[in-house]
């Protein structure tokens, strides 16, 4: 079964680019220095961010329903990131590298299934929870603190 992660789009937050540290703050942004590889993953390119370069840090809707799993949470996005554009079946060295949180949801926006694994465990479970007809999409998480990383469609 083929599937695609999708990055979240440029566009989103080229607003917030360039920004003063002052416009930022007043839009609850944070722009921060990365110190350390890994540590910084952009949801954009789905890269972890160089030492030394910056990132803005937010909070962001990743489920905007009227389901009871609406949620929001902080994510980096790198400055000036532009969106990855993944094959089908690919998984970035990003989500690899960490402990995810997979969770599956229907139709309805209604989690369904949900695990924690490692990431380089995450294609079986992708396959796994897809082959569920029920399930609509996935959402992966950093398990650690609990961010959101990337949404899993079907692929087609």
């Amino acid at each position: 079964m083929g599937y695609q992660i999708s990055a979240l789009h440029e566009d989103e937050f080229s607003h917030l680019f360039g920004k003063d540290e002052e416009s930022l703050a007043t839009a609850g942004v944070r722009r921060m220095t990365v110190d350390a590889k890994p540590g910084y993953p952009c949801r954009v390119s789905l890269e972890d961010v160089e030492i030394g370069e910056t990132v803005l840090l937010f909070n962001y809707e990743h489920l905007p329903t009227d389901s009871p799993y609406r949620s929001s949470h902080a994510i980096f996005v790198k400055e000036r990131a532009t969106r990855a554009e993944l094959a089908s079946n690919e998984v970035p060295e990003s989500l690899r590298l960490r402990l995810l949180s997979v969770r599956a949801f229907d139709s309805d926006d209604m989690m369904i299934d949900a695990d924690v694994i490692p990431g380089d465990a995450i294609e079986a479970v992708i396959e796994r929870m897809l082959a569920n007809d029920e399930v609509s999409f996935l959402h992966l998480h950093n398990a650690k603190r609990g961010c959101y990383a990337t949404r899993v469609d079907r692929a087609g």
